[in-house]
């Protein structure tokens, strides 16, 4: 059945809230933790590609599981988890493969 596409005139000024809140109300905490855990995933990814970035990646991909963990739980719209699950993703593969070369304090802590 065909349904008429509806347009929320409250996004129609503002990209920002066109991308991320299509409910049309701003969510600046949502938002924050979105671009936050997309952005630690990114890094954690390409850091992890590096044996020597191991403590990056497992850090930065720790704290991008941590921050995406609160986003998911506080999210609104299906867009906010869309990108979070993209970055919980990232995450999580870059702090894995960090772990793998060294973990969380290789070679930082011990002996």
């Amino acid at each position: 059945m065909a349904q008429a596409a509806r347009h929320n005139p409250a996004t129609r000024h503002n990209p920002v809230a066109a991308l991320f809140a299509s409910d049309g109300k701003p969510h600046p905490l949502e938002d924050a933790l979105v671009a936050v855990t997309f952005v630690l995933g990114v890094l954690a990814l390409i850091a992890s590609g590096f044996n020597n970035l191991h403590l990056l990646s497992s850090w930065a991909g720790l704290v991008g599981i941590l921050t995406g963990a609160y986003g998911m739980f506080i999210s609104v719209t299906t867009r906010e988890r869309f990108i979070v699950i993209l970055g919980i993703g990232a995450s999580a593969v870059g702090f894995y493969l960090g772990m793998a070369h060294g973990g969380l304090f290789g070679g930082v802590v011990g002996g």
